[in-house]
């Protein structure tokens, strides 16, 4: 009788707070929505600039004038700035060819290519190219075309060479070679059959037609791989559709499989086709990339000298713990060993970064490592293999080696953790090969981007934080501030109640290490309220939750999220990089902790300055912010209550190779099993959504079915949202997730109704 006693009181309890708890509204959701991106980023004057530089190294950049946004040119040296063209004749000129109404200083382009003999420039607007010659004020529209982008390496399926002439695809799975100009098409390899082709990429998560290659400077030569994958196992996607479904099947390997995929590196002569094998053993498909083999569309660790009679290369071990730098011999493939760094975790030349480089001049390698826990240059001898010196050292670590000046024997590169404040933020520097003349070039606190001009005279700075604006000044190479270029204006943004995030500082689980994130207020905040947290995660180890350090008027839907009602924390854990190595590998072989324990000591420290209610903490995540999720739902069910799991590799011996072994080690030495989701699903308390594609070719949905699977065998209530057509990201279905997220957030956190079907903009469109 008391046991039904209780319950009774439990429901009136659930009714009274009902009744205080008012259902949100479509105008709350409205409201909401007008923190997204495409409402925000409007009402954000002021323009990244990107500057068009001329063979005298003047620039032309697009500027915020009185007139309004204008392009200049400017001369760095007289310190001049005028128009950099008649801006009402260019618009008067595109109104007629267009038929429509473009203001003057309110063009709808922000970039242009200027031409070689700087008399006119090319832009892109109204779905075409066009061509403007501004000493006759004359307007020629170009074809209509996709936009143009920089740095494009040929068609979707080819590579080009250095000097424009050629370029190679792939068909049948040999190399062909095709001369632009004549189209003659030459076939270089004969060999290539299917699962051993040539310059393949289709290994694991990664898949095109595109050949990945590295070419000789002088267009000579090139080297690729023949990539045997014939002896690994395939995995399997199926259509949804009317009538009999398509089986997508591609290799995939997997930690723990007997074998990955094979390289046997090849040199490839394309003047007198002839393919010349490296004399060494087959390479396993590995890089000190994070877990790929590509570098900007080119083929990874690789670095050739200027004639093209030879290059440095580096071999990485299967389990990324041996990296192997070898010099070969473009003519007979003849491979001599030079060193090999061993590490007990796993090798990588910087974060997302290759900082390596080959000076053959002087017979010398640059080198990256990370020895002394801190990620440093170093300067080798590529004859005896031996160390001459370091160059930089300290407790900080260099991100990106952007330029070798091998005459000056100067490096310039950015670096972080050097400088007071955010360890995060990148600077840019200067050192000689010797260690000596270290000098910061970007004092002003913040996140520097950084540019060159053309021929290395001028560099152009851009540096923001999470809250405050970006500047973007010019700079001489000894870092002297020439001119302010541009400033990111958000007085508009502001009028309309917009504000930025709280930047934090906080202590990490093992009670000293301090770590970073971001905190999400409503606008408006009620006196003596708690309010509901949410957490957004994304574990890594390759890359944290907040991604990009630099000013961002829209991050995500985190501001939006905290427009309902809701105290949104993005908390950047340890085990993740820009920091020591022994902080980047606090979590080593055990992915599965997943940055939770920071997470959970992070929020409750806020608590202290926030109101939060931490009887209702929410947390979500994509990809490895789903396994986070499912995990923190699985692992600490009493703190966090409500998860939204999306994409989740719950299953990391269900996720391709290069990925879990660089992390987490070989299967043999780290214990997969126990981080595996679906055998801690049985602990579930809250609520808890899970959402897959069902063509996700990065994280195969078998991920979460093991986890649907677990749920289901232990009697466990949850809800899952599947899309048949979506692959990793759910691209046009992201509005209607994000929907059923907020609805999930404010029904099981908030404890209200959500208005019913709220229609945020792009999902009208699933219904045509």
């Amino acid at each position: 009788m008391k046991k039904h006693i209780l319950s009774i009181g439990a429901i009136l309890t659930v009714f009274t707070l009902k009744a205080q708890n008012k259902p949100l509204t479509e105008q709350d959701y409205a409201r909401a929505e007008q923190f997204l991106s495409y409402h925000i980023e409007p009402f954000v004057d002021g323009t990244t600039v990107r500057p068009s530089w001329t063979k005298g190294e003047q620039l032309i950049y697009l500027a915020t004038t009185k007139n309004g946004q204008e392009f200049l040119w400017l001369d760095p040296v007289k310190k001049t700035k005028v128009p950099a063209f008649d801006h009402q004749q260019l618009a008067a000129a595109l109104n007629k060819a267009t038929g429509k109404t473009y203001q003057a200083y309110k063009l709808p382009f922000q970039t242009i290519a200027l031409s070689s003999d700087e008399k006119s420039f090319q832009f892109f607007a109204d779905e075409k190219s066009w061509t403007y010659q501004i000493d006759k004020n004359s307007l020629v529209e170009g074809r209509t075309s996709a936009r143009p982008s920089a740095g494009r390496m040929g068609g979707a399926a080819e590579s080009v060479s250095p000097d424009g002439k050629k370029a190679v695809f792939i068909k049948d799975w040999n190399l062909w070679l095709r001369d632009i100009a004549s189209k003659k098409e030459t076939q270089l390899t004969f060999d290539g059959v299917k699962d051993y082709g040539y310059a393949t990429d289709n290994a694991g998560w990664k898949s095109s037609d595109r050949p990945i290659v590295r070419w000789s400077p002088d267009s000579k030569k090139l080297t690729t791989f023949q990539q045997d994958q014939r002896h690994l196992s395939d995995m399997y996607l199926v259509t949804t559709n009317v009538g009999s479904p398509t089986l997508k099947a591609w290799k995939y390997p997997l930690p723990g499989d007997k074998e990955v995929a094979k390289l046997r590196r090849v040199v490839i002569d394309v003047e007198n086709p002839k393919v010349i094998s490296l004399q060494i053993p087959l390479d396993d498909h590995r890089s000190s990339l994070s877990d790929d083999i590509v570098d900007g569309g080119q083929l990874a660790d690789i670095d050739w000298n200027a004639d093209g009679t030879e290059f440095a290369f580096l071999s990485t071990s299967r389990d990324h713990k041996i990296s192997k730098l070898q010099i070969a011999n473009a003519s007979t493939g003849a491979v001599r060993e030079v060193f090999t760094e061993t590490v007990k975790t796993q090798f990588e030349s910087g974060v997302n970064s290759i900082n390596w480089r080959y000076l053959p001049k002087t017979n010398e390698i640059l080198w990256y490592s990370e020895r002394d826990n801190w990620g440093h240059l170093y300067l080798y001898d590529a004859k005896t293999g031996k160390v001459k010196n370091q160059i930089t050292k300290g407790d900080w670590l260099v991100g990106r080696l952007l330029r070798v000046d091998e005459k000056s024997r100067t490096l310039w590169f950015t670096g972080h953790g050097r400088e007071k404040g955010n360890p995060y933020f990148a600077y840019l520097y200067r050192v000689g090969f010797d260690g000596k003349g270290f000098t910061l070039l970007t004092p002003d606190e913040g996140n520097h981007q950084v540019s060159f001009s053309p021929a290395f005279n001028y560099i152009v700075d851009t540096y923001s934080q999470p809250n405050v604006p970006g500047v973007t000044v010019l700079r001489d190479l000894k870092g002297k501030q020439i001119e302010e270029l541009g400033r990111t204006d958000i007085s508009r943004l502001l009028a309309k109640g917009w504000k930025a995030p709280d930047v934090v500082q906080m202590v990490a689980a093992d009670g000293q290490t301090a770590i970073y994130g971001l905190v999400f207020t409503p606008t408006k905040m009620e006196a003596g309220k708690k309010y509901p947290v949410v957490d957004y995660i994304y574990p890594g180890p390759q890359g944290g939750s907040v991604g990009s350090w630099s000013f961002s008027a829209s991050r995500s839907d985190h501001q939006a999220l905290a427009e309902l009602g809701f105290i949104v924390v993005v908390i950047e854990g340890t085990s993740n990089p820009y920091r020591s190595k022994s902080y980047h590998d606090m979590a080593y072989g055990n992915m599965g902790e997943n940055t939770l324990p920071d997470q959970i000591t992070g929020i409750k420290q806020l608590a202290q300055k926030y109101p939060m209610d931490l009887d209702k903490v929410g947390i979500w995540g994509h990809s490895g912010g789903g396994f986070a999720t499912a995990a923190a739902m699985f692992r600490y069910p009493d703190f966090f209550k409500v998860g939204v799991s999306q994409a989740g590799n719950h299953e990391n011996r269900n996720y391709e190779d290069d990925w879990g072994e660089r992390y987490n080690g070989l299967l043999a030495n780290s214990d997969y099993e126990a981080q595996a989701n679906q055998n801690h699903a049985k602990n579930l308390k809250g609520k808890l959504m899970l959402a897959h594609g069902m063509m996700d070719n990065n994280v195969p949905p078998y991920n979460t079915y093991l986890v649907v699977d677990a749920l289901n065998k232990a009697n466990k209530d949850y809800d899952l949202v599947l899309f048949p057509h979506s692959a990793h990201g759910f691209g046009p279905n992201n509005p209607y997730m994000m929907r059923r997220r907020w609805d999930y957030f404010v029904k099981n956190l908030l404890g209200v109704d959500p208005p019913k079907e709220y229609n945020l903009r792009g999902t009208n469109q699933l219904q045509r």
